[in-house]
């Protein structure tokens, strides 16, 4: 056995009390050291053993040792054992005593600070956690704290002597271009208040039961509400949701609209003295003649008046739970729709939000006891839908459209929302010039009454225009023709609406994608000389040279308005006569995908774009005309591409609002390509069914569009100095779905050619009067001619130069391949001309496929007109 683990010697005669005995007895009289006190090595042994001289150890073993050993640190719980306890004292000198001075400085020197912690004394984990004293004092300190900020806050902020500037609602300023007064429209006008008694006690009761059940019994706060508005705001959300009906009163009229934590405290302290000072039906009162309700109206009197068209007095139940619905926010739960301001507040989708609200507030009011039984019955039949928008004063005529589009510019261009901008107080100078705006009102109007006889003729009923226009390189927009007018009931801008289909307008992007990207068999861009077959009822094929199938595997055929045997065409013919055929394969060829980006990238929005098949090169898409406008300013300008915008500067008390400065110029395609585009453009104007155009008497190129069942016509033309579209189309006042105008002012059909080109024509002269002709730039040659399949083998040509002017005995340069063209065709140097100037040799341009793919949506982007999708600022119209 080793030495370390051998047993030690027992004790001889009777153990420990011999031993103590034996040592209080002998000569030295020394009395016995305390446990753990010698420092002998035998002591780690267990108890009862003795050390090399016999000398009996302390009682305790090893664990003795180390707790003395922790209390000579001053680590333990109790200290070493001092004089006087138990009459163990350590030995002086012994390994005990240095340490055991350090233990007892540590710890006079822990209970010396002020907040014990880490905690003295203590190991592990239980070192770390405070002791409930240290809780209860932070907490005592906390609260303390926040009583005296309260307090100090309270006595600080004290109830402004009057209401706020938002409050008096002020009316908004709009400014022509060259900064000349356009109108003052807004809120000045637009507020009454009411005294208490004549506010319907139904009305009284929606609001609380919607928004403030406990009004009558709280003091006026909710410090809850608060703490969770201030959590929305430092995580970046909003505040709504933390308030009660006094705070709302009081940041109605006293405060800014601003979402600061400041703001909030404010709002607070200033609620706790306002619930001191008014009665409760004063606050209420204050409330409901403050709060906004959207179409302008501040106030429930104005609020009664805009929607019902009477005294808030006379409101019903039914009604006036709708109207307090509208105080959740008005631009998504007005039925009529703010599609302008938000994409997602159309008026389908803002009528079904306002009617589960309004009759959620009624199931409250009825829960609460605040109508009877019969009252609820009768008020739940029914949902009150209001009267249609009505005009303000001063938004007659074009005001209106005008006034609205620059609104909805304002709102998306800067973080004003439409209750700050509603509540007035703005100055926004427009680029909106008078003289042509007046000049594309009078150019419609004349129109209309030559052409338009609805007194005598139904079909000539609910016939409509909307048209824009806009400067190349600059994206100003300098006029537009929204409607009729908002006093005459019509309140949607046809100029920035969505759900026309804007038909063969649409070819020039197909030719340019293929002028910029080639097609699938060529090894670089196509020049628009190549050919494709202009035959009706042509088969499509796909890139691997199979046909295009329908939904019940059958081939697809697309079809032209008229059978004229055109065979292989250039593509600059096709456009000149506006063929669908050559330019559905086109598109099939480049790729609709390539078509949709260079549509984008001139300037048509994400949202208007149709389903990407075949039918997508013929125009199925619906952007607005201030869209096109723009697009098409993008060829004027070489390529250049900018944004179309309404607003050159916002004032709000004297001071410049940001977000305002021009949009941006980038190069949307290369310069050849816009070059080439416009040239081909000019073609259709000087030899197509453009022709009716060549009245301006000056250099412009443009393109006509029809759509399937001749549900619209369009035509959009440019100088370099204006782009300028122009779009008619027939709408159900109820449904709002697009109606053929085939007999339409006594015409068997109504093409772009036509009265739309005659309108283009008659603004254009009085817009450009003065200025010069500059012309275009000349346009070079590109691209290689790479024939569709099937196409004959090529033949030299002469290459095509266009005339300055159109020639009236212009020399043979493409004669169509077999069949020869009919006796009523004429070949000149820009080839073929059909002597009707007609669409697609003797009928409509741009024709909507009759037989709509499988991926196609009911009646692609020609049926139902919507007011927002692919308006001018994305997404939302406006």
């Amino acid at each position: 056995m080793s030495e370390h683990r051998r047993k030690p010697p027992q004790p001889q005669g009777g153990g420990r009390a011999a031993a103590r005995r034996g040592q209080s007895g002998s000569s030295s009289g020394r009395r016995a050291a305390p446990r753990g006190a010698t420092g002998s090595p035998s002591e780690s042994y267990g108890s009862g053993s003795y050390d090399s001289g016999g000398e009996e150890r302390p009682y305790g073993g090893r664990a003795e040792a180390r707790r003395a050993a922790q209390r000579s640190t001053g680590g333990g719980r109790r200290r070493a054992a001092e004089p006087g306890r138990g009459g163990r004292r350590a030995a002086p000198g012994g390994p005990a005593g240095p340490g055991r001075g350090r233990g007892r400085a540590a710890a006079y020197s822990d209970k010396k600070r002020l907040i014990d912690y880490p905690r003295a004394g203590k190991y592990g984990w239980r070192r770390w956690m405070p002791s409930w004293k240290l809780v209860s004092g932070l907490c005592i300190g906390f609260f303390g704290s926040l009583v005296a900020v309260a307090g100090i806050g309270y006595a600080m902020v004290g109830v402004p002597n009057e209401e706020n500037a938002a409050a008096l609602s002020q009316n908004n300023v709009y400014y022509w271009a060259d900064g000349s007064q356009m109108v003052a429209a807004g809120s000045g006008q637009n507020r009454q208040n009411v005294t208490i008694d004549r506010i319907p006690k139904a009305m009284q009761w929606a609001v609380i039961s919607a928004e403030n059940k406990t009004f009558y019994q709280d003091s006026g706060v909710d410090p809850m509400g608060i703490a969770r508005a201030v959590a929305n705001m430092a995580r970046g959300g909003d505040t709504q949701g933390g308030s009660t009906i006094t705070q709302q009163f009081v940041k109605n009229t006293y405060l800014s609209q601003e979402q600061t934590v400041t703001r909030k405290f404010k709002e607070m302290f200033i609620s706790i003295k306002v619930g001191t000072k008014l009665s409760k039906q004063d606050i209420l009162r204050g409330y409901l003649n403050t709060s906004y309700y959207g179409r302008g109206a501040y106030g429930i009197q104005a609020a009664a008046q805009a929607y019902y068209g009477k005294e808030a007095k006379d409101l019903k139940p039914s009604e006036c739970a709708f109207l307090a619905a509208l105080l959740k926010g008005p631009t998504y739960y007005d039925p009529a729709g703010n599609e302008g301001i938000d994409e997602t507040a159309s008026a389908s989708a803002n009528r079904k939000r306002s009617e589960l609200r309004w009759r959620w507030i009624l199931e409250q009011m009825h829960n609460d006891k605040r109508i009877t039984d019969a009252e609820y019955q009768e008020a739940i039949k029914k949902y009150p839908m209001p009267e249609p928008r009505k005009a303000s004063k001063g938004m007659t005529g074009q005001i209106g459209y005008l006034a609205d589009t620059a609104k909805k510019y304002v709102l998306n261009h800067s973080n004003i929302t439409e209750k700050q901008f509603d509540q007035g107080g703005y100055q926004i100078k427009t680029t909106f010039d008078k003289d042509k705006v007046e000049a594309l009102a009078k150019a419609v109007k004349k129109v209309e009454k030559e052409k338009l006889n609805p007194e005598k003729r139904e079909l000539d009923k609910h016939v409509q225009f909307g048209a824009a226009s806009v400067k190349p390189k600059d994206g100003a927009i300098v006029a537009l023709y929204g409607g009729a007018g908002y006093e005459k009931g019509h309140f949607n801008n046809n100029a920035d609406t969505s759900g026309v289909p804007v038909g063969s307008t649409w070819k020039p992007f197909v030719l340019a994608a293929a002028m910029e990207n080639g097609t699938y068999r060529s090894d670089g861009p196509l020049s628009p000389l190549s050919k494709y077959n202009g035959n009706d009822h042509l088969k499509v094929r796909n890139n691997d040279g199979s046909y295009v199938l329908k939904k019940d595997n059958t081939p697809f055929y697309q079809e032209n308005e008229s059978e004229h045997p055109w065979g292989y065409i250039s593509l600059r013919k096709a456009m000149e006569q506006s063929v669908n055929t050559p330019f559905v394969q086109l598109g099939m060829d480049v790729g609709m995908r390539n078509v949709r980006d260079v549509a984008e990238k001139a300037g048509i929005l994400d949202a208007s774009f149709a389903t990407l098949n075949p039918s997508f090169a013929l125009g199925t898409s619906t952007p607005s005309a201030i869209r096109m406008a723009d697009a098409y300013a993008t060829f004027a300008a070489a390529g250049k591409q900018a944004a179309p915008y309404s607003v050159t500067s916002v004032k709000s008390n004297g001071q410049e609002v940001e977000g305002f400065d021009k949009p941006r110029i980038t190069q949307a395609m290369p310069e050849k390509v816009a070059h080439n585009v416009t040239n081909v453009l000019e073609n259709v104007i000087q030899n197509g069914t453009g022709k009716n155009a060549l009245a301006l008497g000056r250099t412009a190129a443009g393109k006509t569009g029809t759509t399937d069942e001749n549900k619209s016509a369009w035509f959009v033309g440019y100088t370099q100095q204006l782009s300028t579209s122009v779009a008619m189309f027939r709408e159900d006042p109820k449904s709002a779905k697009l109606l053929s105008m085939n007999g339409t002012a006594g015409e068997k059909s109504i093409h772009g050619g036509d009265t739309p080109t005659q309108v283009w024509t008659e603004y254009m002269k009085a817009a450009l009067k003065g200025e010069t002709d500059p012309g275009f730039p000349e346009a070079e040659k590109i691209g290689e001619i790479q024939d569709a399949l099937g196409a004959p083998s090529p033949t030299p040509t002469p290459s095509i130069t266009p005339s300055e002017t159109p020639s009236s005995s212009p020399t043979p340069s493409e004669t169509p391949t077999s069949p020869s063209p009919s006796p009523s065709d004429t070949c000149g140097f820009f080839g073929c001309e059909n002597d009707g100037g007609t669409e697609n040799g003797g009928g409509a341009g741009g024709d909507v496929t009759p037989s709509p793919l499988p991926s196609d949506t009911s009646e692609t982007g020609g049926n139902t007109r919507g007011n927002g999708n692919g308006g001018i600022f994305g997404g939302p119209a406006g």
